[in-house]
Formats: structure tokens, sequence, C-alpha cells
């Protein structure tokens, strides 16, 4: 038996359409196999909450694995974020080696069962309807802020008892005009100077950028089109990843699906697609094709699919940037995202801040704690906090000036654990996108 490690990781399809998948005895034989495994190694058990859960589970039985209640595996699989990094980073055991640990997906396929055996709790259903959310709160932005304000005493017990979601978490803003309606208002001129002019490229809005914070869209069409990037903003839908953490895999196909075929004309029209937010190019990348693997638009979209760090520095590395880059007022702390880094595309946003002149770029490169919407929920909110901690302390030391983060729930998080370390940390209003920083040193 050769070691792990020793070969590129690879994936296998997710066979979520066979029966089997689903199978009560053959899920609960595969939790135990894979489980057995990552207890004789425990290289994971600072990554996440679910390996100490897993660990202190089986450590408290004489059979270990073989002893432990089915029922108790749910404590573990809720403590999953999905970001992938314990396949990605740490496990030794992930195919081609055969012992074929994929426990990310072993997590999917646990509350995929769930779900059909249980359903998905009806508040936690509608936290995750991402566009409905987006175009209901848009639309009164003011009062739907007002409400979700952390400091709002009278609605966030209430939101807390209802929707199970910590009074004390702060949830993202949402914006009255979204980004597909500022950029059909402004059109940046098209620098035809530059080194990269007659690139093409359509902007995957994503929900996140759409409804919430549209400046990382504007940021990123005004570097591109001062690069000679022709862009169009594009948004058919969400890319699902709130459904896949629920393990509603039927309706991320669905998204999956729909979203390819739209856009389909854009890669046919010699553009690439540019996501926004780390979590749906990863989705778009690499859990579509593994969904529907035989979907033709979802293989041709996932090879035209750039993230933005990533495509900036694509037109870096081949074209050369355009001028006009100035220094900017501080320090800069930057997080790698998981997402970003599951991509296994390099560390992008840092390569691409460091083309700024003189930046001064500390990263951090630890888990933020917070997974989506899994961090938001009381039960999750102290272990997202904990997990946090040294990402929090180390991106404080750095005494920043700006704190970024290529996912913009994570450097929300992180800037609320900063400011609970009061003097010992710098005052930060809030996180940024780096393309935002680059955005900044081009004068925008």
């Amino acid at each position: 038996m050769r070691e792990g490690s020793l070969d590129a990781p690879t994936r296998h399809p997710i066979d979520w359409q066979n029966p089997d998948f689903l199978n009560a005895e053959k899920l609960d034989a595969e939790m135990r196999r894979q489980f057995d495994i990552c207890h004789g190694c425990r290289r994971c058990f600072n990554l996440c909450d679910s390996f100490p859960r897993l660990f202190d589970l089986v450590d408290d039985q004489e059979d270990e694995v073989e002893g432990v209640d089915s029922a108790n595996f749910k404590s573990v699989v809720d403590a999953c974020t999905l970001c992938d990094m314990c396949f990605l980073t740490k496990c030794p055991y992930v195919p081609p080696h055969e012992f074929n640990i994929d426990f990310p997906h072993l997590m999917l396929r646990y509350r995929a069962a769930e779900k059909a055996n249980n359903g998905v709790p009806f508040f936690d259903k509608q936290l995750t309807e991402t566009d409905r959310n987006g175009k209901l709160a848009g639309g009164v932005s003011g009062i739907a802020n007002w409400a979700s304000k952390r400091s709002n005493g009278l609605t966030r017990p209430i939101l807390e008892a209802v929707a199970d979601v910590h009074k004390d978490v702060e949830l993202p803003k949402y914006h009255g005009k979204t980004l597909r309606a500022r950029a059909k208002e402004n059109t940046p001129k098209i620098n035809t100077n530059a080194p990269a002019h007659g690139r093409k490229a359509a902007i995957y809005a994503t929900c996140f950028a759409n409804y919430n914070n549209p400046d990382i869209g504007t940021a990123a069409i005004n570097v591109l089109a001062h690069n000679g990037v022709d862009t169009e903003v594009v948004y058919p839908g969400c890319c699902g990843m709130p459904q896949l953490e629920q393990g509603d895999i039927a309706r991320v196909a669905e998204k999956a699906k729909s979203t390819a075929a739209a856009l389909r004309p854009y890669i046919d029209a010699g553009k690439d697609i540019v996501a926004l937010v780390p979590s749906c190019a990863l989705m778009m990348k690499q859990e579509w094709p593994l969904i529907l693997p035989d979907d033709e638009n979802i293989k041709l979209l996932a090879q035209a699919t750039f993230d933005i760090s990533e495509y900036v520095m694509t037109i870096a590395n081949s074209e050369g940037l355009a001028e006009g880059l100035n220094p900017i007022d501080g320090p800069i702390a930057l997080h790698l995202a998981c997402h970003a880094r599951a991509q296994n595309m390099g560390p992008k946003g840092a390569e691409m801040l460091r083309a700024i002149p003189d930046a001064k770029v500390t990263v951090v490169e630890r888990c933020s704690g917070h997974g989506g919407s899994w961090g938001i929920k009381k039960q999750n909110f102290d272990i997202a906090t904990k997990f946090a901690k040294q990402t929090v302390k180390k991106m404080a030391a750095a005494q920043p000036t700006h704190v970024c983060s290529e996912c913009p729930l994570a450097g929300k998080h992180i800037v609320q654990g900063m400011d609970a370390l009061g003097d010992d940390a710098p005052a930060i209003e809030q996180s940024t996108h780096p393309i935002q920083i680059l955005a900044k040193a081009y004068g925008f």
C-alpha cells in the first residue's frame, strides 16, 4: 500500500441519483469506514469542530468507532461547514489513494439523507433563499437594515427566537439598488491603451454582490475597464451554495443546469466568466461538474470561469496590468478564504494586492469560523467565534488600516472579532474585498 499525498488529489462525481446514496445502512457503513480512518490519523484535529467531536465520541467507547451510536454522528455532521480544507490541505488519504476519503462530501451525503427523511426546518430554508430575500429586503432596505442591526434590542431577540439567528452576530446589509442596476446606469470607459485591451468578460454578480455589497462589483468593473476589459454584469440566479449546505443536491443541480445554460451564449461569444465571490466560483468550477458531470454547458462553464482575483492576476501574468497603480494609505491584513484556497489556484488575492506599489500585506491563512449561514446560527456562533480567535489576533497584530477577505462574510466576522478585542486592536469599520483595495490604488 502506498502512503498518502503522493499523487495530486482528485474527486469522484457525487453519485446522488443512485438509490444507494440515501440508503441508511450503506450510509452508516460508509460513515464508520471513513470515521475509523480519520480516528486513526487525526491530522485534522484543529481544522474545525467536526473532528474534535468525532474523536471525543470514539475515545469514549471501548470498541472505538464501532461502539459509537449512529445517532451521535449527527453532531459531527452539524459542525461541518463544507469548507473543503480537510480534503485539500490535510488529508493524506483522498483519492486516488485507495482509502478514498472525502469527508466533506460524506457530510453532504448525510445531510442529503437527513433532508430526504426529515426535510429542512422552515426558517433554515428561508434564510438560504438569497434571491428572494435580496429582492424583498432591497425594496425596503432602510427598514431591513434597521431590523437586522446588531444593536437593535427590539428586533434581534425576536429574530433569534424565531429564526435561530444569534442576536450578537453581525448580519449583511441590503442595498436598494442592485449591482446589475448600477452597472446599467454607469458604464466606465474602456482603456484602449491597456495591454489587455480586447478581452471581454461577463461578470457573474453573485447574490452577495448583487444585493448586499454592490461596491465589490463596481470596483471590479472599474479595474477591468481600466485594464481594457469590456464587461457586462449578468446574474441568472444564486449558485446554490446555501442549498448545498443543507443537502438539497437536487435544487443545486437545478440551479446549475439553468445558470450554465444562461451563461453559455456569453462563452460562445468569447467572453470569460468572472465570479465576484469565491464560494460561487468554487461551485461553478468544481461542485457543479461533480453533481452533473455529463452536462456540456456545465463542463464548458467550469473551464471558462475565473475568480475575480484570479482573473486580474491572469491579466497581470499574460498581458500585464495597466499603469496607474499608486500606494495606498497603510498596511493591509488579508484573510485567505477557505473557498478561495479550495479552488487550488494559489493566493491570488495576496498576489494582486502586492502589485500595488509599496504595499505592506500580511496574509493570514486560517479559518474565519463563519462558514456561510452556519456561523450565524445560535448554536454555532460561539464555536465560530472560538475558531476565529487566532485568525482575529493575527490580523489585529498587523495593525492594519485595511482588513480584507475575498469572502465578504468571513471578513465581516473577522472585523466583529477585532472589535471585541477592544483597545488591543485597530479600529476597523468594515472589511473589504481585495479588488476594492486595487480599485482604490487605481484612484477609483
